[in-house]
């Protein structure tokens, strides 16, 4: 690597060519971070005793790269933004002094060939600056002054706008504008391909100043160590199709939320968001068995899932409908469970109705756990390990039984638990209302009745000074009534006539024009049959949606026989068809050893589970707390904490932090004898402590 101090204007003088490599980031600085600089350059040309402004770094790769032309090309790693955003004023500059009368220190002809182009040099190599698709030709055309794209880049060209009013409007002379450019200096910092890591030097950069998405730190570590033509196979036919269906990646963060889903799904840990990135370096390092295109295929694949959980686009309207339910209820947490199965759906595994009672079991699960008031905090660790539990020889069945096996503050309400507390909550002010309404409304409905355009009426009013009407009504206690009663399912209903209905005794709500006996809608049909609206009425109303609720949030139905099954294999459920015979040292006194050892863990809890992977053995609780690799005279056990953690009184982990391994976690530990058992159950009991209670 070698770094100098240049002027930048000297630095991009010369028959050179900068290429901005696919990977990475479009063009995003916005007219903020342009005015800045703006000032930064006028104050710099305005006073003398300025000798120079500094204006970062601009890192390339140099020698080696291409070296089959005769022009310098020059792949920049970091600095893409400032080196744009400075074309974009020079562009602006010349347009200017081109359109002026006078004499300036520098004109538009040499604007053009000394900054802007490669005047001796013809087709691909005449331009100086070469963005990503998207910006590409907008700058070209802006450089060459003809029209622009129709699908041109919005931010190059308002960026573009904002310098050229900003010169236009003559706050300051033509000549010292060019003054405060010419006195720009960066650091210049060449590296050579073949003996600098540039992904380090690119993270060591940007670890100030400002941050990139975890998009584009884990687009750059996937793709800047690859050749180029590498580079260009996998990003247009898998990353930049990736982008495009998460949208304009200028707001990355669906595409870090699916990252995280991604390295959960893969390894039954849940990243910190801000995370993401340094996660994915270790999961990348992990695939030993993988190149960099079957990861990549495989996010790709994944991200298609993502997508069409979190926009409803699959072809599929009917499932639609059931991921719209879902997202109305904001669970995302359940993502990463929803794409494994999406990707066994898609597998074939399963078919479209048991996928469709897969996305029904959820969304009852995540909502009658909401109207019981059951916590969510746990909800994002309950998801992330179900797919590990699915019997796969049995799809619907075994989820079914995981949702009916879930107790204490992961549990599935049942129907007497629901219909409880559905008829006393406070609906009214309850997050999900609109919801819950809209689907008591439209139930076993084609023609579908869109609620929004409805508001909510309180049958018995809010008005605390009640009509006498009202109060003769309701009865003596009709304060208590109106104070219990008020805001639950049984005193609510929709209408478009909130204002004419008002406060009005309950006869007149039922048979003004608009009124109960007017209204379309199924919430209000037995309304019109009745005459008196009081406790008794409220508490009726109330038991008939809610039984007609149970129709709708299923709870999950198994023979007793069936379920008892699941109880007693809830040890060890197998994620598909490999068992202890597919492991080629488990035999003899290796094998002997590893059942008195997996024994003593799966007696450690009753939610231990034991997986057979195809390389080690994983017992789980939250997510693995313990990985088992059988080699020839020992078993290598991996332990998911940090080294740091962990009371080894005796000594015998070791620091595996960053190097590659089998299993999860950064302490490894070997056994050979069933001596030892004691004192490596100790180890092994802290890593459950901590996933036990989800640490």
């Amino acid at each position: 690597m070698k770094a100098s101090e240049a002027n930048f204007l000297n630095f991009i003088q010369g028959t050179k060519q900068f290429i901005v490599p696919i990977y990475q980031r479009k063009y995003s600085w916005t007219k903020q971070q342009c005015k800045q600089l703006w000032n930064d350059i006028v104050r710099a040309g305005k006073d003398d005793s300025i000798e120079g402004h500094f204006a970062g770094s601009i890192v390339y790769i140099g020698k080696g790269v291409y070296q089959s032309t005769a022009v310098p090309q020059l792949l920049v790693i970091d600095g893409q933004q400032r080196l744009t955003t400075l074309t974009l004023l020079l562009i602006a500059l010349r347009k200017v002094i081109g359109g002026s009368e006078g004499t300036f220190d520098v004109t538009k002809k040499k604007i053009t060939n000394r900054y802007l182009v490669n005047n001796d040099e013809d087709d691909d190599l005449y331009n100086k600056l070469i963005l990503t698709e998207g910006d590409k030709d907008t700058l070209l055309n802006l450089i060459s002054e003809i029209p622009l794209p129709n699908e041109h880049s919005k931010r190059i060209y308002e960026n573009y706008q904002f310098f050229l009013e900003k010169i236009s409007d003559g706050k300051i002379e033509l000549n010292l504008l060019y003054k405060g450019i010419s006195k720009l200096m960066i650091v210049d910092i060449s590296l050579e391909k073949d003996k600098d890591d540039p992904q380090l030097i690119f993270e060591s950069l940007n670890s100030t100043g400002l941050d990139l998405s975890q998009a584009d730190l884990i687009r750059n570590y996937v793709l800047m160590k690859l050749e180029p033509k590498e580079q260009a196979g996998l990003y247009t036919n898998y990353w930049q199709p990736m982008e495009k269906s998460f949208g304009s990646l200028n707001d990355s963060s669906q595409f870090d939320r699916f990252m995280r889903d991604y390295l959960t799904v893969k390894t039954g840990r849940i990243s910190n968001i801000k995370n993401v990135y340094s996660d994915f370096k270790k999961f990348v390092r992990d695939q030993k068995e993988k190149t960099i295109q079957q990861v990549v295929e495989d996010i790709y694949q994944y991200s298609k899932y993502f997508v069409r959980l979190a926009f409803q686009t699959d072809d599929a309207q009917d499932i639609n409908e059931v991921l719209m339910d879902i997202n109305a209820l904001k669970v995302d947490v359940s993502y990463p469970f929803l794409m494994e199965v999406y990707n066994d759906y898609k597998e074939r595994r399963l078919s479209k109705y048991e996928f469709i009672e897969v996305l029904r079991t959820v969304e009852s699960y995540v909502f009658r756990r909401a109207i019981c008031g059951v916590p969510t905090n746990s909800l994002n660790k309950t998801f992330s390990t179900m797919a590990g539990e699915i019997n796969k020889d049995h799809y619907l069945e075994s989820i079914h039984a995981i949702f009916l096996l879930k107790d204490t503050y992961k549990r599935f309400p049942d129907d007497e638990e629901f219909m409880r507390e559905l008829t006393v909550k406070d609906v009214y002010n309850f997050r999900n209302r609109n919801y819950l309404l809209r689907k008591l409304e439209n139930q076993d409905r084609k023609e579908i009745v869109n609620i929004e355009s409805y508001t909510i009426e309180h049958i018995m009013p809010q008005n605390k000074n009640l009509s006498s009407q009202w109060k003769e009504d309701l009865g003596e206690d009709w304060e208590e009534i109106q104070k219990n009663l008020l805001h639950t399912l049984g005193n609510l209903t929709l209408t478009r006539y909130n204002s004419e209905l008002s406060d009005r005794p309950f006869k007149e709500k039922a048979q003004l024009k608009g009124g109960f006996k007017d209204s379309p809608l199924r919430l209000n049909r037995n309304l019109a049959e009745l005459e008196v609206w009081n406790e008794e009425e409220i508490i009726k109303r109330g038991q008939f949606l809610a039984e007609q609720a149970l129709h709708i949030w299923k709870y999950p139905s198994l023979p007793e026989g069936t379920l008892s099954q699941y109880k007693n294999q809830n040890i060890t459920i197998k994620n598909d068809s490999r068992t202890i015979q597919d492991y080629d040292y488990l035999e003899g006194e290796m094998l002997d050893l590893f059942k008195q050892l997996s024994k003593r863990i799966c007696n450690l809890d009753s939610s231990v589970r034991k997986e057979f992977k195809r390389k080690y053995i994983a017992f789980k609780t939250t997510t693995n707390f313990v990985d088992i690799v059988p080699q020839k005279n020992k078993l290598l056990l991996t332990l998911n904490m940090t080294f740091s953690k962990i009371r080894d009184p005796k000594g015998i982990c070791r620091d595996i932090t960053d190097l590659g391994r089998w299993g999860n976690g950064d302490i490894e530990v070997s056994i050979s004898s069933k001596d030892q058992i004691d004192d490596i159950m100790f180890l092994i009991g802290q890593s459950f402590d901590k996933h036990r209670d989800g640490e």
